[in-house]
């Protein structure tokens, strides 16, 4: 144990060297390099945890900054797990860093997560939230949760025994299934105040290191809820639930079988969808109304169209601003268009046609630049 680096924790009573030499021998995985990942690992790291796996397929962008402390302006357009390893390795030369810049799925998640002792959530979607979740299980490991949304922040420890007798409870047991499409929205879409991810990166953090060393007690079947702006906090117990079991595949080869894009979203408004080339022979068509249904709030960039902007929100109060027969609804990832699209199904049945736009205008500015348009 290099103890100069370390003195400060190894002097804790009850810490000593024989917990750093745990943290020394752990292995973790944190999954997003995110708000909530950026401080999972810059602190993980400077505590001395002997080897670190960083996975995240996206690269640094601008509006990332105000939470992901771990990056820089110079750092734009960099691969996150990547850049994320490098930094990590200057903070902390002694210990192992590995970058994964890849996306998690079904086919390589089971043989990643293997290698690792705690697995660390910091992603911000529940298509991989389950995924990661369903895997956990299936390979008894100990799964460190943290979620944020605007100004609230979610803790918790799943998939890890109490005891001998009692057995952890996993995310399922909290939220058996996902939400409807549009019902939470993410941070993209929401906000999120800069230093949340921040106080519950941290507090994830803490969790994982309270779990190697055996100091403390740790959020074993319990999720703690933070506000930021009231600093109230609430701890709760999660039980098991009878039938969550039945929602897990049962084995390796039905979880990489399992479809979580599919299982997250709502099967029954698959019809509304078109796709951005459908879209563009609709345009040249006429007769069309484009509505973007993000709030005010949210930028508007990224349409070259003319369009009628009323947010999620106020669709069903403003329904008479809607005149014509072709309506494409869309947002900035077309999860929102897509309950927009429901509801003015619901509200003009046959008289119009209706579609959201798949993908959002994220698949529209690809679309564009693969077009040269």
């Amino acid at each position: 144990v290099e103890n100069e680096r370390y003195k400060r924790q190894i002097a804790l009573k009850g810490f000593g060297n024989e917990a750093q030499q745990k943290l020394l021998c752990a292995k973790v995985l944190v999954i997003g390099a995110g708000g909530l990942g950026c401080p999972v690992l810059q602190y993980l790291a400077a505590a001395g945890i002997g080897k670190i796996g960083v996975v995240d397929d996206d690269a640094v962008s601008l509006s990332n900054l105000h939470r992901q402390v771990l990056f820089s302006t110079q750092d734009i357009g960099l691969l996150k797990a990547e850049r994320a390893a490098f930094v990590l390795k200057q903070m902390n030369p002694e210990i192992e860093v590995v970058a994964f810049p890849i996306r998690l799925t079904t086919e390589n998640c089971l043989e990643m997560l293997q290698e690792y002792d705690i697995i660390i959530d910091g992603t911000d979607n529940f298509e991989t939230r389950y995924m990661i979740n369903d895997a956990c299980v299936l390979l008894n490991k100990t799964l460190v949760y943290g979620a944020v949304s605007q100004f609230e922040g979610q803790v918790a420890v799943f998939n890890a025994q109490m005891n001998n007798e009692t057995k952890g409870v996993n995310y399922r047991d909290l939220f058996p299934e996902p939400p409807n499409e549009g019902e939470i929205l993410n941070c993209e879409e929401a906000g999120v105040l800069g230093v949340l991810p921040g106080i519950t990166g941290l507090l994830m953090a803490n969790e994982t290191i309270k779990l190697i060393t055996g100091n403390g007690i740790p959020l074993l079947n319990k999720l703690l809820t933070y506000n930021a702006l009231t600093n109230a906090q609430y701890i709760i117990s999660v039980s098991a639930g009878n039938d969550t079991s039945l929602l897990i595949p049962d084995n390796a080869e039905a979880f990489k079988k399992t479809n979580y894009n599919l299982m997250c979203t709502s099967k029954q408004f698959l019809n509304f969808e078109i796709g951005s080339e459908q879209l563009n022979i609709l345009l040249k068509a006429g007769n069309i109304e484009l509505i973007d249904v993000r709030e005010k709030h949210e930028n508007a960039d990224g349409m070259e169209f003319a369009n009628l902007q009323i947010p999620l929100s106020q669709l069903n109060e403003k329904l008479s601003l809607i005149t014509k027969d072709n309506l494409v609804t869309f947002c900035e990832s077309g999860k929102r268009s897509l309950l927009a699209a429901k509801i003015l199904h619901d509200a003009f049945g046959s008289e119009k046609n209706i579609y959201s736009l798949h993908g959002g205008i994220h698949s529209l500015k690809k679309y564009k630049q693969a077009q040269n348009l």
